[in-house]
């Protein structure tokens, strides 16, 4: 008998995170690989923000804090959702955590049943379906699709809900895609759920403030306000304050989840890092302005690699609407054969080989449950980017 849980042979390791290892075993080892596997901004965190985490410090602001946040960070994610999205919610409707995704596994492990059904559309961000799976809840998974920008339509939603569903799991825009929901598009989708009173949304809005081309971001209980009382909105600082080493998520939802995600935390990992805790104070209170230049430096990195992608024959790359990444189909690559003599026949092979004969680590599709495709994260420089899409291209070209 294993001395190990049962319970891990649900899960797998977070593939984003093996691949990022394995290119970063390779250069280790001397290999000149151009890193795109990894969804971290390359910006740094912005002087304010560092000078609050600095001035904290100095005033000796290194203790146990409230197991889900100082009161100063609730009060700041409330001003925000207010801000942000005109949505009302008091200090003890807010749980802070160690990045979003403590907040995301704790609304879970609070809420999941043997039995009960998430409804997560793929492609998806790789950590939900395990999540669930930890929980002891089912994954339902539902393929959206290329021709539709990887958005999910209200007829599929319909289609999923069962008795059994729980949660309906939402992220616009997108990890891995990028894909930004329209308000039509969602309002379309909330109609759904204004149907089926028994499913809650668990919307994660880590890439709210990256968009593009107008795109206009917007929440589902901003969208239909009659859905606020089952809707936790996840969001956090890691991305749009290039903060994902700091480690600080926040949820808005209704006081009797925020107290069960609580108590689940007061038994985990206790209250996040203090410091940290001061310097997302700052990030949310203080000035925005870094995020309009920040996102046109994006804006032109999107714009660079999708023109790049979509000049190889056998790769359809769709324009995103937000986020930084994006997430070409290789279908016409599929059944082709390298220079090394590896045939392509799945998006994990055509990543393994671009990784070992062109030193580009990217991310294969089907850890985000849609093949085949694979992930870009322009996250870095515009030298990096042209270099490591040349590359692509030599090694698409070099296929037979």
């Amino acid at each position: 008998m294993s001395f190990l849980s049962a319970t891990l042979s649900r899960v797998k390791p977070s593939p984003t995170i093996a691949m990022t290892a394995k290119a970063a075993d390779l250069k280790a080892a001397g290999r000149d690989v151009i890193g795109l596997s990894a969804g971290e901004p390359d910006f740094d965190t912005p002087q304010n923000i560092k000078d609050a985490a600095v001035a904290a410090i100095a005033a000796g602001k290194t203790k146990y804090t409230a197991p889900d946040g100082i009161p100063e960070l609730k009060q700041a994610a409330c001003a925000k959702m207010k801000r942000d999205h005109g949505l009302d919610y008091t200090p003890a409707q807010i749980s802070v955590g160690t990045g979003g995704k403590q907040t995301l596994y704790n609304a879970l492990m609070a809420t999941m049943n043997d039995g009960d059904e998430v409804v997560i559309p793929a492609p998806y961000w790789v950590s939900y379906p395990d999540m669930v799976l930890l929980a002891g809840g089912t994954p339902v998974v539902v393929e959206t699709t290329l021709e539709n920008n990887f958005k999910l339509t209200a007829e599929q939603l319909e289609a999923a809900i069962t008795p059994k569903t729980k949660w309906f799991i939402f992220n616009s825009p997108s990890n891995p895609t990028g894909a930004g929901y329209s308000r039509a598009e969602l309002k379309a989708l909330t109609d759904v759920l204004m149907r089926h009173p028994h499913v809650w949304i668990m919307s994660d809005d880590m890439y709210e403030h990256l968009a593009y081309d107008g795109f206009e971001f917007c929440t589902p209980a901003e969208v239909e306000p009659r859905l606020y009382d089952r809707t936790l909105t996840c969001n956090g600082v890691s991305k749009a304050y290039a903060m994902t080493g700091w480690r600080i998520g926040y949820a808005a939802g209704p006081v009797e989840i925020i107290a069960a995600m609580r108590k689940i935390q007061s038994q985990s990992t206790s209250n996040p890092c203090s410091v940290s805790q001061w310097a997302a104070v700052e990030a949310l209170n203080g000035t925005q302005a870094f995020l309009a230049p920040n996102n046109e430096t994006f804006k032109r990195r999107r714009n660079l690699v999708v023109d790049m992608l979509n000049q190889i024959d056998g790769i359809t790359c769709p324009t995103p609407e937000g986020a930084f990444y994006v997430y070409p189909s290789i279908a016409g690559l599929i059944g082709k054969t390298t220079s090394a003599g590896t045939k392509i026949d799945s998006d994990e092979v055509f990543a393994t080989a671009l990784l070992e004969e062109a030193d580009v680590a990217v991310v294969f599709g089907a850890a985000f449950g849609l093949s085949p495709n694979f992930r870009v994260s322009y996250a870095t420089s515009d030298e990096a980017l042209t270099e490591a899409c040349t590359r692509i291209q030599r090694f698409c070209a070099s296929l037979t």
